[in-house]
Parts: structure tokens; C-alpha cells; sequence
């Protein structure tokens, strides 16, 4: 374990998955580049940026909700274990040097597809430079038949990983995906997974908040719209499903936040818009592209904004403008004037954004939620701010998103 400097504490970042512990800061997502020091992960990209695919996945879940509004682990356990797997990625060409990562996943389609994280079946995160798919994969289900799986494609930005096995090899049940937009805090989650290796393994609690801005495991850019569960997240437990009361898919479970580095209460999960989202775009072309202006924003909160005379009380400002990016060349302008306001850095004098293509900005998460959800790269858009007391717009044509946030 690299343990590094947390301020007020020290808090471990741990992948909920046997064979290693990751140590990372959650921070707060304050735009399109990541501040603070993180792990490099490089992947190949395309010279030339290529649109989001937008066509829907041709899979589609069989499994139906389950009727009723009461929260019964037993039965959520009952119907959807089946469709739990636990998943068993070697690399390495065999003897010593051979090694072995074990995690979960669930099955999403009666054509074979499995959902699971990006850094259980490849070597994202773990600082080897490229990405690199594990060389020999198996799914075991809940019958302890293990059968052979491939490795369709990872996107390493929100920690999604999709493999596929053939449905001739063994019987197959979907579980159906739900609607993490919808999630509320408090409402009561089962996970299912393989916790040190305890196959099909039921842990619940209830979602502790929603819209968690958290480090990726995987990358240099932060994950936006995190679930946060004090549903026990244990390694092994990573690419395994979060499900609602009704039984359907909220998020992937794919963090750990402890002192101990054992789950003891704050669990983290991608959401699974995001990743049916990704999961949409490794069917179509087996990659993921993200859309990217080349800018770090802070949040412009009310009484900053009633202290520093702006017009409007809520917004994103921009306080770096990365050189050559999408930002850069529309002309959007990085504050200089450093100081602290309540206890916290602050960055004043850089344009204040308070809408991307027509979305309002309240502030800096919302600028990656626009800008990584719901737009694609090549797209022009016009973004209104605020300078020096004037509300401006300019048209920001975005690029795709590079490995490095550097």
C-alpha cells in the first residue's frame, strides 16, 4: 500500500477487489483537469475525435422489476443471485509470473454480456503505462460452473468494464438495469458479489448520497455522480451489482473509503446511467469517447459571490485554461487573483460560467455533468459566462477527451 498525505486525516481509497489496495484522496471534481497527484493511466486514442454512439445497446434485460414497494433482501437475493457472477482475470503468461485478480459482475443480456469494473479485467490503475486486457478470463456462476469470457472493452474514465461469454455455455439470467438519476438518499440497496472470494455474497444498507464527485481508480479525471452506500463494499466485491428495493441495477460497486482498508461503512458505486452509457458505446464500436474543453472550474457559491460583487450567486469559475485546448481557442479566460474566503482557497478574476449548450451551471460538477454526459466530441456548443460584470457567449467546439488531465 503507497500511503500518501490526506489533510485533517488520512483515509485509504481501496478497489473492492482481491489482489491489491489503491490509495487515493476523494476530492472534489472542479472541472475538466484534475488537480492534485494521481496514478497516470495512458490509453491509445484516435487521432481524429469520433462522436458518442448514441444507437441503444441491442441487448436488453429480460428480468422485470419485482412488484411491490417493500425492501426484502431475501427475496432481491432469491431472483437476482443467479445473475451474479464472480469473475477471475489472469495475466501473465503462466507459472510464477502468471497473476490472478477476482471480482464481480452481473449479467445484462441473454446474448452473454457482463457488466463489471475496468480495473478487474485489465491493468488500468495499477501505473503499468497502457492499458492492457487481462489474458485469460472466467466467469463462475452461482452453480460454480466457470465458463470462458472475452474482454469487449473498458472505459477507464468511469471504471466500466464489459465482458461476454457464450450463452451456449451455460444458462443465463439478466438482471434489469434501473435509473440511478431517480436514486434517493436514504432509500435502502442490497449489493451482491464476491467478497474475499465468498461467492454470491448479500450485504445491505441504504444510499448515503448521491452525486458524489470521487477520484477514479483508473484514471486521472474525476467520477461525477457517484452512489455512496454504507452497504458493507468488501474487496472482490468490485463490478459487483448495488440493486434498488425493486431488484433492478442502481450502480457498479467499485470503491472503498476506510481507515482500515476493510468496509466499514462508506462504499462507493458508479452509477449505472453512466455506465449503460458506456456500455452503449463498447457494443457499437468497442470504445468509449468523452467529450473535453480543456478547463478547471470551482464552485461560485453565494456569499463568495455577494464578498466578490459578482451579478449572479451561483456558477462555475474558471480558474485554468489548458493551452491549445477547446477552451483556449474559443477565447474562455482563467482567473489569477488567489486568496482564501472562508477557511478555502479561491481563485477570483476568471470567467464565470453559468450555462453549456443551452444547461444551466450552478456549479463546477455541473460542468462535468454537461460536458461528459450529455455532450459528444466534435460538437460546437455555446457557453454563456460572466466577465468583469457582463454576460457574454462564446462557441466552444469540443475535442475528445485526452488520456492525461496533465
Amino acid at each position: 500500500m503507497r500511503d500518501r498525505p490526506v489533510p485533517l486525516a488520512i483515509v485509504a481509497i481501496v478497489a473492492a477487489v482481491i489482489g491489491g489496495i489503491s490509495v487515493l484522496v476523494v476530492g472534489k471534481a472542479a472541472g475538466w483537469l484534475s488537480t492534485g497527484t494521481k496514478k497516470s493511466v495512458i490509453v491509445q486514442t484516435p487521432a481524429v475525435a469520433q462522436p458518442v454512439a448514441t444507437a441503444k445497446p441491442s441487448p436488453i434485460p429480460s428480468a422485470k422489476p419485482l412488484v411491490g414497494n417493500g425492501f426484502d433482501p431475501s427475496r432481491i437475493y432469491r431472483t437476482r443471485s443467479a445473475g451474479v457472477v464472480t469473475i477471475y482475470a489472469i495475466s501473465g503468461s503462466g507459472g510464477d509470473s502468471a497473476q490472478e485478480a477476482q471480482g464481480s459482475g452481473f449479467v445484462v443480456s441473454p446474448k452473454g454480456y457482463i457488466l463489471t469494473n475496468s480495473h478487474v479485467i485489465t491493468n488500468a490503475g495499477e501505473g503499468s503505462g497502457s492499458v492492457s486486457p487481462a489474458d485469460k478470463l472466467f466467469v463462475e456462476f452461482q452453480d460454480r460452473d466457470r465458463v470462458p469470457a472475452k474482454v469487449v472493452g473498458w472505459d477507464i474514465y468511469d471504471d466500466v468494464g464489459l465482458v461476454k461469454v457464450n450463452p451456449a455455455d451455460h444458462p443465463l439470467e439478466p438482471v434489469p438495469l434501473g435509473d440511478s438519476a431517480q436514486v434517493k438518499v436514504g432509500q435502502p440497496v442490497a449489493a451482491i458479489g464476491s467478497p474475499f472470494g465468498n461467492v454470491n455474497s448479500l450485504s445491505v444498507g441504504v444510499v448515503s448520497a448521491t452525486e458524489r464527485s470521487i477520484d477514479s481508480l483508473t484514471s486521472q479525471y474525476s467520477l461525477v455522480d457517484a452512489i455512496q452506500t454504507d452497504a458493507p463494499i468488501n474487496h472482490g466485491n468490485s463490478g459487483g451489482p448495488l440493486f434498488d428495493a425493486g431488484g433492478r441495477v442502481i450502480g457498479i460497486n467499485a470503491q472503498i473509503r476506510s481507515d482500515s482498508g476493510s468496509g466499514e461503512g462508506v462504499g462507493f458505486a458508479v452509477p449505472i446511467d453512466s455506465a449503460r452509457r458506456s456500455m452503449t458505446q463498447l457494443i457499437a464500436t468497442g470504445r468509449v469517447s468523452y467529450a473535453y474543453v480543456g478547463i478547471l472550474t470551482e464552485d461560485l457559491t453565494p456569499t463568495i459571490a455577494r464578498k466578490l460583487h459578482y451579478p449572479v450567486s451561483h456558477g462555475a469559475v474558471v480558474t485554468n485554461v489548458k493551452a491549445h485546448s477547446p477552451g483556449a481557442e474559443a477565447g474562455l479566460h482563467e482567473g489569477n487573483d488567489r486568496r482564501e474566503l472562508l477557511g478555502a482557497p479561491f481563485v477570483s478574476g476568471g470567467d464565470v460560467i453559468v450555462s453549456i449548450a443551452g444547461r444551466p451551471v450552478r456549479s463546477a460538477e455541473d460542468v462535468v455533468r454537461v460536458v461528459t454526459e450529455q455532450l459528444s466530441p466534435g460538437q460546437s456548443v455555446p457557453v454563456s459566462f460572466i466577465r468583469a460584470g457582463t454576460k457574454r457567449r462564446v462557441t466552444v467546439t469540443l475535442a475528445e477527451r485526452p488520456p492525461s488531465s496533465g
